[in-house]
C-alpha cells in the first residue's frame, strides 16, 4: 500500500477546481500555508549514526495532493447537533472540535512538522517481513546509554520530540554528561511511517521481538527500554522475553491489575480498583470497539479527517493532566502534528488492530525478573499501589510519583519525564 494514500479521481477533479479558483484569487484559505522555518537542531549536539546493513535513511515527503485533499475534506465537513450535556460525558463537545478543525483548516502547517522530523536522523529497516520506521539520535557524550522509547495509542513518535534534546545532549539541558542517552524511537507496526501488517499476529510479544532485533541490528549490546500505554506493553514483553542486551525497563503506565489480594483491600487498593471499574464502565468504549471491530471504525477514520481528529482529541483531553483542556499542556500545532500523522498515513484502522491483537490478552500483568523502574504521573488513568508492583516485579528498584503530567507524560511534561528517566537509569549505567 502507498505510504501516503492519494485522493481518488473524483476528488482530484475537485482539487483541480480549487486550484483554478485559487489561481484566480479565490478560495486561498483552503490551500496550505507556505512552509515555516525548520526546527532548530543547532542546540542539540548529536552525531549521525553509522551506516548499518539493512538500515536505510528515510525522509518524510507528503505529496501536496494529500494536503490539498485534507483541506478539501475539512471544508466539506457535516457536523452533528450539539451534545445535550454540559460536560464530556457524551464525548468530545462540538464547539471544542469545531474550533480545532477551524485551526487545522486555516492555521496549521504540516510542512513545519515534516521539517521537524526531517531535521533528525530517520530510518527504515525490515524486520520479520515488515518495514519499521524509527528515529535514531546518538549522543556525542561518551558512555551514553542506549534507550528505546515506545509510544502508544493515540500517540506517535511526536510524543517524544521534546525530550530528544535533553536525553541526548544533557549538558545543554540542565543535566550532566553521565545522564546522556542514545535514543531510538520506533513507530509501532500499523502506525505512522511503519508498515501495516497484512496478516494477524502482530501483537505485543511479536513487536517486542522486533524491537530486540532492531537494537541488535543497531549494534547495541547493553540498552534500556521505556514506554507507556502500548509502549508499556511492548516494554513489559521485552523484559518478559529477556531481550538480549536489555539491562532494565522504565514504565510510566505499569500494567498492574488487581492481583490476588492479601485479605480485604486497603484504602489505596480500593481507590485503584474504583478507578479501574470506572474506566471500564464509562471510558473504555474506544478499546472495546477497536478490540472487536477495528475494520468498521476504520472506515470512518480513513474517510473523514474530522472523525480521526475527534477520535484522538477526546483522549488527549480526557487522559492528559489538563482538566479536559489539552491546549493548556500542549500547543494546537503539537496536537495536530499527531492527528495529521494518523490521517496522512491512513493509520486509523491499522493502529486500531493492535487492540484486536493484544488488548484482552497480552496487555496484562506479567511477572518480571529484570530490573524495573516505575514513574506514576497524577493524571494517569489509574494509580496502582507500589505493593502490587512488588508482588510481580521481583527486582523493582525505583518507584516515584511525579508532580504533574498524565497519560502522555513525555508529551505533556518533557522536563519532568526526562528527570524521571535520568534518575531511574542512573544506577544501570
Amino acid at each position: 500500500m502507498d505510504q501516503f494514500p492519494m485522493p481518488d479521481s473524483s476528488r482530484r477533479a475537485a482539487l483541480r477546481g480549487i486550484a483554478a479558483a485559487a489561481a484566480a484569487g479565490g478560495l486561498a484559505s483552503v490551500l496550505p500555508a507556505s512552509a515555516e522555518a525548520r526546527i532548530d537542531v543547532s542546540k542539540i549536539a548529536f552525531e549521525r549514526p553509522a551506516a548499518r546493513a539493512g538500515v536505510h535513511p528515510f525522509k518524510v515527503a507528503v505529496p501536496q495532493a494529500a494536503l490539498d485533499d485534507l483541506k478539501l475534506r475539512l471544508s466539506l465537513v457535516r457536523w452533528p447537533e450539539q451534545e445535550t450535556v454540559t460536560d464530556w460525558s457524551q464525548g468530545l463537545p462540538l464547539q471544542r472540535l469545531q474550533s480545532l478543525v477551524e485551526y487545522w483548516r486555516h492555521g496549521y502547517n504540516w510542512r513545519r512538522a515534516e521539517a521537524a522530523l526531517n531535521a533528525l536522523p530517520q530510518f527504515k529497516t525490515n524486520i520479520d517481513g515488515l518495514d519499521i520506521h524509527f528515529l535514531h539520535v546518538r549522543s556525542q557524550h561518551a558512555n551514553a546509554l542506549p534507550l528505546v522509547l515506545t509510544h502508544g495509542w493515540p500517540g506517535s513518535i511526536f510524543e517524544f520530540l521534546k525530550v530528544i534534546g535533553p536525553l541526548v545532549d544533557p549538558t545543554a539541558h540542565g543535566g550532566k554528561a553521565e545522564d546522556a542517552f542514545h535514543v531510538v524511537i520506533p513507530s509501532l507496526p500499523g502506525y505512522g511511517f511503519s508498515g501495516k501488517p497484512e496478516v494477524g499476529g502482530w501483537g505485543l510479544p511479536r513487536i517486542a521481538r522486533a524491537w530486540s532485533v532492531l537494537m541488535e541490528r543497531l549494534g547495541y549490546t547493553k540498552w534500556v527500554a521505556q514506554g507507556g500505554d502500548w509502549g508499556a506493553g511492548v516494554t513489559t514483553w521485552l523484559a518478559k522475553q529477556h531481550a538480549q542486551g536489555l539491562a532494565a525497563v522504565h514504565l510510566n503506565l505499569p500494567i498492574l491489575f488487581p492481583p490476588p489480594l492479601d485479605g480485604a483491600p486497603d484504602a489505596q487498593e480500593q481507590a485503584t480498583i474504583a478507578q479501574l471499574v470506572a474506566f471500564d464502565g464509562a471510558k473504555s468504549g474506544y478499546a472495546k470497539l477497536q478490540g472487536t471491530r477495528p475494520q468498521t471504525i476504520g472506515y470512518a477514520l480513513a474517510d473523514s479527517p474530522v472523525a480521526q481528529a475527534a477520535w484522538i482529541y477526546e483522549k488527549l483531553g480526557e487522559w492528559s493532566d489538563s482538566g479536559n483542556d489539552p491546549e493548556s499542556v500542549l500547543t494546537r500545532d503539537e496536537i495536530l502534528d499527531n492527528i495529521s500523522l494518523y490521517w496522512l498515513t491512513d493509520s486509523g484502522a491499522s493502529s486500531a488492530r493492535l487492540y484486536a491483537e493484544s488488548f484482552s490478552t497480552d496487555f496484562s500483568t506479567q511477572k518480571l525478573d529484570l530490573p524495573v523502574a516505575v514513574s506514576l504521573f497524577p493524571g494517569e488513568l489509574y494509580q496502582p499501589p507500589r505493593k502490587w508492583g512488588e508482588r510481580v516485579y521481583s527486582r523493582l528498584y525505583y518507584w516515584n510519583q511525579a508532580a504533574r503530567g498524565g497519560h502522555f507524560a513525555a508529551f505533556e511534561q518533557p522536563t519532568l519525564f526526562t528527570a524521571e528517566l535520568r534518575r531511574a537509569f542512573a544506577t544501570i549505567r
